[in-house]
């Protein structure tokens, strides 16, 4: 498929999408999410990819809403803005349901939705001088649709700082709450990108998405609800092929089968 918004890249079982609107920092817009949603999907199919890294191009990730695109919301009626927001909404699902790890690349800016799409990421790396906010509060509006993912992933306290003050935060500040895994100089930024990827690819592909799957069936169940189920899922594993070929080759001290290695030298921005 090609895209207007997204520029795409396969390294072997890595899939790489950036957002590619660097003239307007890469905001969103209806095209994007068209886009990037489409993008998701497909990738959700493609049982040949093994992990997504989502960057952005130019000098920032994602600043949030494009102005013209805001600019055209103030004269939209209720219904219109109810399907022009289900469409976003609809695309951040798509993100968080990839069966794959979703690693973000952030640097620059995250600011608003670009915020969101951090919280989505399974592994979020950031450049040490990234911002961070949750600003939509700063334009009357509010960060509806990604509040499900951003109090999964710093919890409620820091979610109602953030959210009700709009206030801006460093990319230190985004680790300390688990919004950001990792914060490292620009320069460094790949490599660690490239060191998450290596991690991904030395692990079973099927029990990476055997993980993420369990991860959105337990996560509001209780540990006796759970109990059932999470030992089904490790036996189920142990008898799997995967699961078979993975614990020989940890007892015969070799690389399972599936352990593979990206290009050292590929750059995602």
């Amino acid at each position: 498929m090609t895209y207007q918004f997204l520029a795409t890249e396969r390294d072997g079982p890595v899939e790489h999408v950036m957002l590619n609107r660097p003239e307007v920092r890469n905001a969103f817009n209806a095209r994007v999410i068209a886009e990037l949603t489409a993008w998701a999907e497909g990738v959700a199919e493609d049982s040949s990819v093994r992990c997504v890294v989502v960057g952005g191009a130019g000098p920032v990730f994602c600043a949030g809403a494009d102005l013209s695109w805001m600019s055209q919301m103030v004269a939209y009626s209720h219904a219109e803005n109810l399907s022009d927001v289900t469409a976003a909404a609809q695309m951040f699902a798509a993100l968080d349901r990839l069966p794959v790890p979703l690693v973000g690349r952030v640097h620059g800016a995250a600011l608003g939705g670009g915020a969101g799409l951090a919280a989505v990421c399974d592994i979020v790396v950031s450049d040490d001088e990234a911002i961070f906010g949750f600003t939509e509060v700063k334009f009357g509006i509010i960060p509806a649709i990604i509040s499900p993912y951003v109090i999964a992933k710093i919890g409620p306290s820091a979610t109602r700082h953030l959210f009700i003050t709009g206030a801006r935060f460093s990319a230190h500040h985004a680790r300390d709450i688990g919004l950001v895994h990792e914060v490292v100089p620009t320069e460094e930024l790949d490599d660690r990108i490239a060191a998450y990827v290596r991690e991904i690819l030395s692990s079973g592909p099927d029990a990476i998405r055997a993980v993420k799957a369990l991860l959105r069936e337990i996560a509001h169940r209780d540990t006796t609800d759970a109990l059932a189920m999470t030992a089904e899922a490790i036996a189920a594993r142990r008898v799997s092929p995967e699961g078979q070929e993975g614990m020989r080759a940890f007892i015969e001290k070799r690389k399972a089968a599936w352990n593979v290695s990206p290009d050292p030298h590929r750059r995602s921005r």
